[in-house]
């Protein structure tokens, strides 16, 4: 997977668009990034013992990756692969060439 964990990237598609968020986890066997703040829904929780208190929380889902695009320099698109001279293998934004 191209995107990781830790990199700035913006909604392209679906209730969110246009937000921006840094991703919390990547689940790659499902094609899916956790968002930070995108894609928050209601959950009914029980209460579980008596530690934990029952109600309605707001929790993050997560999205798949086809849904989001990275963002370097406030500019946003797909990454590639660029390889150094010492053979050092590197991420970089397709439509730009920047570093990310």
């Amino acid at each position: 997977m191209k995107i990781i964990k830790g990199d700035t990237v913006k909604v392209i598609s679906g209730k969110d668009i246009g937000k921006e968020g840094k991703v919390l986890k990547v689940l790659p066997k499902k094609n899916q990034v956790l968002v930070e703040g995108i894609n928050i829904v209601k959950k009914h929780q029980k209460p579980q013992g008596q530690t934990m208190q029952g109600g309605v929380i707001d929790k993050t889902m997560p999205i798949h990756i086809s849904n989001v695009a990275i963002v370097v320099k406030n500019k946003s698109g797909r990454v590639s692969y660029k390889f150094d001279k010492a053979g050092q293998k590197y991420r970089v934004l397709s439509k730009t060439g920047d570093e990310v």
